[in-house]
């Protein structure tokens, strides 16, 4: 890669991660270009040097955050691990995502219906998708006499929502580090759903 293709994409991965922090705190919406540009330090016009519309910042960066997650459970849906050491790397790898990409991973959860179109069609449908598979490594375990047996909907969603509780973590003094918090989080969950 040149040296100009470098600064572009360097510069292309500021407008991501300003606009990442933005839409979390003030909302898709909210957020216009010329805020987005002033933020940056750049004229807004130049924006478009890099990016073609708002709609397509938040496609990649919700996109970025999705194909991860997606990723992890092909892996894991292809290992031979027990069910329940697939939730453990679940939520292990849900907490990191949450302090290690909080700004992108919160759009993702808190801002995907502002995707248009398609983009929103696919995404809805991935994300269903995404937790039909977390409940059937639920069920699994139910069944093989790893987990006790509960809704495998409602773990599903204590983990998910669990994983959300660390933005008060985020916005805290942090007088825990990330790996305490993992931990704890960890056996906490695993706690509540191990036979």
């Amino acid at each position: 890669m040149g040296t100009t293709a470098r600064k572009k994409s360097a510069k292309k991965e500021i407008i991501l991660k300003t606009a990442a922090s933005m839409f979390r705190e003030k909302g898709f919406a909210a957020t216009s270009m010329r805020d987005l540009a002033e933020q940056i330090g750049i004229e807004a016009a130049s924006l478009y040097n890099h990016i073609q519309s708002k709609a397509q910042i938040l496609e990649e960066i919700i996109g970025s955050v999705s194909d991860e997650c997606q990723l992890h459970l092909t892996n894991l849906d292809q290992s031979k691990s027990t069910a329940l050491e697939k939730i453990e790397s679940l939520i292990r790898f849900h907490t990191k995502m949450m302090m290690n990409r909080f700004e992108e991973y919160s759009v993702m959860v808190s801002q995907w219906m502002h995707l248009e179109g398609e983009k929103l069609t696919s995404f809805a449908m991935h994300r269903r998708d995404y937790v039909k598979k977390m409940e059937a490594i639920v069920e699994e375990g139910i069944e093989k006499g790893e987990l006790k047996s509960l809704m495998p909907y409602v773990v599903v969603l204590n983990i998910l929502s669990s994983v959300r509780g660390l933005e008060f973590w985020q916005r805290s003094a942090k007088t825990h580090t990330a790996q305490e918090m993992e931990d704890n989080i960890v056996v906490h969950l695993i706690g509540g759903i191990k036979r």
